[in-house]
């Protein structure tokens, strides 16, 4: 389900991106056409690039593996606690469900009322276009092939200039782009740039008509004068490329403006460095994995020899012992003292050890019943020897000699230095770099220009004249306005561009310290219980300790999400 969430909102991120570029570099050249694929094109990529991810592998020092292979009372057990937690992941899963469903029976209503205006309609034949009058006051429109109008409404030479216009739509096949339009508006219905996107799709295949209608027909003030008799319809289909729409100014704006110089074609490629900027930030996966040959050297466990001593060890089996500590370790062993009970048992022993250091230890044992298991354990760890006396049975259960834990008399495999109990301190997440932000132009939108409101009698010449010398002015009022919002733009991007290059390096680091906390927190846990056992008092002080800086950790990453919010939030705002 989290894959599913960051799919969705690297495709939303990317959806902004090409938006953007439109609508601050492309909006008002006249490449139309161009246009289209532009958008088009950002809509497949919104789909198809976060699918692509490359995989970095980052080699670290392995992490000591402990060796032990304790008996089966001694293996850690996890027992779970029932605790009620809202899973938010499946409340926004539900959110996006609801809306979703309600755009799809939206759409199939749409495509129902499509039906509705054509079932039963005659339809004329012409070429590769089928022309379907109807009776309805429904804006002209095509869908396909399908070019729908009511021929009553208007005079031969506007239904002329209505279906030049239409016939645009229907021979670039322009519904499939409002189609694929509503798609992503259903996928993607909380992103709100997204509806911004669909209407400059549909704003442009506008303009394209237009400029090919245009080109069509001779009087090009009769096809404005179309225009503004549209708008008086009340209705229109919403799944087809529908005659009128409300941008009506701009389109007579757009049809009177000069072509753009094929010099300005480069802001077609001004999106290339943001898309590898997205490649490098977000589809680098970074995966640690350990040196082999340190891991191999790791897992050599130390060297230890156990020489034990029963009650039923003979004197030939004593002999041995002091020839074997001599000959293996340079350890002078003298045993004296024996003594024995009517069984051959041994009941008393006194056993000399001498090091060739000079350093001495003695194990002597007393008493009129058998002894216990005794015996003595050296341990060779880096070259360096350590020498342990074990004394009243303590051979015969797991023990701790030093910083040794000694199972059996067998556990020469068996063996796993133990560290100073100290719980691991978790890594501290980083906070994405703040700072201060490019004051935005015009922040007073009182300030801008308002657009001026066509006459009510299209058929005015001189209110005409003065529409259209009022929409002069305006146009370049408003372009007064672009170099400023450019700027504004590039600033912001530039500082957002090195912010998150500087948090994406702190995040790899932190990831791979997270990984090396959760291994030492495994080993922690693991030499906990063997060194108290589970039902011991210090395991329980211990337990608690552990839980505590655990709260402190999960309060440090309460910090991290509220920190990364609120860079989403300074993001979007900018």
């Amino acid at each position: 389900m989290e894959a599913f969430f960051i799919y969705i909102a690297k495709s939303s991120g990317l959806v902004v991106l090409f938006y953007c570029s439109y609508y601050f570099l492309l909006r008002k050249e006249t490449f139309f056409n161009s246009n289209r694929w532009f958008l088009m094109t950002g809509l497949a990529t919104s789909l198809i690039l976060p699918f692509a991810v490359y995989t970095k592998i980052v080699w670290i020092d392995p992490i000591p593996v402990s060796t032990v292979n304790y008996p089966q009372s001694f293996i850690p057990q996890t027992i779970p606690q029932e605790s009620f937690e809202i899973n938010w992941d499946y409340i926004f899963l539900s959110v996006y469900c609801i809306g979703f469903v309600a755009l799809i029976i939206k759409f199939a209503t749409d495509f129902y009322s499509l039906n509705l205006v054509l079932k039963g309609k005659k339809i004329q034949q012409q070429a590769d276009f089928k022309f379907v009058d109807i009776s309805e006051n429904i804006a002209p429109f095509s869908y396909f092939d399908y070019i729908v109008y009511n021929s009553s409404m208007y005079t031969e030479a506007e239904l002329e200039n209505i279906i030049e216009h239409e016939k645009v739509h229907s021979d670039q096949n322009h519904t499939i782009d409002v189609l694929v339009s509503r798609v992503f508006c259903v996928l993607f219905w909380f992103n709100p740039v997204i509806w911004l996107y669909k209407k400059a799709i549909l704003q442009n295949l506008e303009f394209i008509a237009d400029n090919e209608a245009a080109k069509k027909i001779s009087d090009k003030k009769a096809y404005q004068y179309t225009l503004l008799k549209i708008t008086t319809h009340e209705s229109c289909v919403a799944i087809t490329n529908h005659f009128y729409q409300s941008l009506i100014k701009k389109r007579i704006v757009m049809l009177n403006k000069n072509q753009s110089k094929k010099r300005n074609s480069w802001k077609y490629y001004a999106i290339l460095p943001a898309l590898v900027a997205f490649v490098f930030l977000f589809q680098i996966k970074t995966i640690a994995q350990e040196k082999k040959e340190n891991q191999e050297i790791s897992k050599k466990p130390n060297s230890v020899d156990i020489y034990k001593i029963k009650k039923n060890t003979t004197d030939q089996e004593l002999k041995e012992f002091t020839e074997k500590l001599k000959q293996n370790h340079d350890v002078d062993v003298v045993i004296s003292d024996v003594k024995r009970n009517t069984k051959n048992e041994l009941t008393a022993i006194k056993v000399d050890i001498q090091k060739g250091t000079g350093e001495d230890q003695t194990i002597q044992i007393e008493g009129n019943e058998p002894i216990k298991s005794c015996g003595i354990v050296v341990t060779t760890e880096k070259g360096s020897k350590k020498i342990n006396v074990i004394t009243d049975g303590g051979m015969d259960k797991p023990i701790v000699v030093g910083d040794d834990l000694i199972l059996n008399e067998k556990s020469s495999a068996k063996i796993s230095t133990i560290t100073t109990i100290t719980p691991p301190v978790p890594p501290t997440p980083p906070s994405f770099p703040t700072g201060p932000m490019p004051q935005a132009p015009a922040p007073d939108m009182s300030k801008m220009p308002k657009p001026p409101v066509p006459p009510t009698n299209p058929k005015d010449k001189v209110a005409m004249s003065k529409f259209k010398k009022e929409m002069s002015e305006f146009e370049r009022k408003m372009e007064a306005f672009e170099p400023d919002m450019s700027a504004y733009e590039k600033q912001v991007e530039e500082i957002m561009s090195k912010r998150e290059a500087i948090f994406e390096k702190e995040m790899e680091k932190y990831e791979i310290a997270m990984e090396k906390f959760n291994a030492d927190m495994e080993k922690f846990t693991e030499n906990i219980q063997i060194k108290y056992g589970k039902d011991s008092k210090e395991y329980e002080i211990n337990m608690k300790q552990f839980e505590n800086d655990m709260k402190v950790f999960e309060k440090n990453m309460k910090l991290h999400e509220k920190e990364m919010k609120k860079m989403e939030k300074e993001s979007q705002k900018s």
